[in-house]
C-alpha cells in the first residue's frame, strides 16, 4: 500500500494549524492526553521538542500537506538503555482512517534507524481501547501495568506499558 501520510518535525510556524486541530478535537482527547490548546502551551511544547531528549513530529497528509496529528518521541535515553516513550494523537476529523498507524510505523523506523534507539514504549490508559488496538497493530507487546504512572487531567493515571524493540541495534 502506498503511504498516505508523512512525518516531519514540528515547527513554530505550525502553531495556528496545530492549535486549531487540538481545539476542534478537544473532546476526543481530554480523557487521555493534554495537547497544547493555547499559545503558551504550544510554545512550551515547541521548547520541549528542541531539547536533546524529545522530538516532536507532525503527521501530514501527502495529498494536501495538512497536519492531521502529532507523534512525540519523549524521554530519549541513549547509552546502554537506548529507550524512549511515544505520545501521539490524531485530529477527530481524521480518526479511524488508519493514518496514525502509518505514522507510528514511520516514527518507529526513524527512532530505530536515525536515533539508533533499541526500544520504544507506548504507555496507554487501560480504558483507551482504540490506542491499545493501535499499538498492537504496530507490533508493540504488552509488558504490564504501571500504577499511577502519568499525571493527566489533574490526577495520576494507571497505564498499560507496551513496547517494541529493534533486534538490529547494537551499542556503538
Amino acid at each position: 500500500m502506498t503511504p498516505r501520510v508523512y512525518i516531519r518535525k514540528v515547527r513554530i510556524e505550525d502553531k495556528e494549524e496545530l492549535l486549531k486541530l487540538t481545539r476542534v478535537s478537544r473532546e476526543m482527547h481530554e480523557p487521555w492526553i493534554s495537547p497544547p490548546l493555547n499559545n503558551a502551551s504550544f510554545h512550551s511544547y515547541i521548547n520541549r521538542t528542541e531539547t536533546d531528549d524529545h522530538e516532536g513530529f507532525v503527521l501530514c497528509l501527502k495529498t494536501s500537506d495538512v497536519i492531521i496529528g502529532v507523534i512525540n518521541v519523549n524521554n530519549i535515553v541513549k547509552g546502554s538503555f537506548r529507550n524512549a516513550s511515544l505520545g501521539y494523537y490524531v485530529g477527530s476529523k481524521h480518526f479511524g482512517n488508519g493514518y496514525m498507524e502509518e505514522g507510528l510505523i514511520l516514527v518507529t523506523e526513524y527512532a530505530f534507524k536515525t536515533l539508533s534507539l533499541h526500544r520504544l514504549e507506548a504507555n496507554v490508559q487501560p480504558d483507551n481501547q482504540k490506542s491499545i488496538e493501535l499499538v498492537k497493530r504496530c507490533g508493540f507487546r504488552k509488558e504490564g501495568i504501571a500504577e499511577a504512572f502519568l499525571f493527566i487531567d489533574g490526577e495520576w493515571k494507571d497505564h498499560e506499558r507496551w513496547a517494541i524493540t529493534d533486534p538490529r541495534t547494537t551499542l556503538m
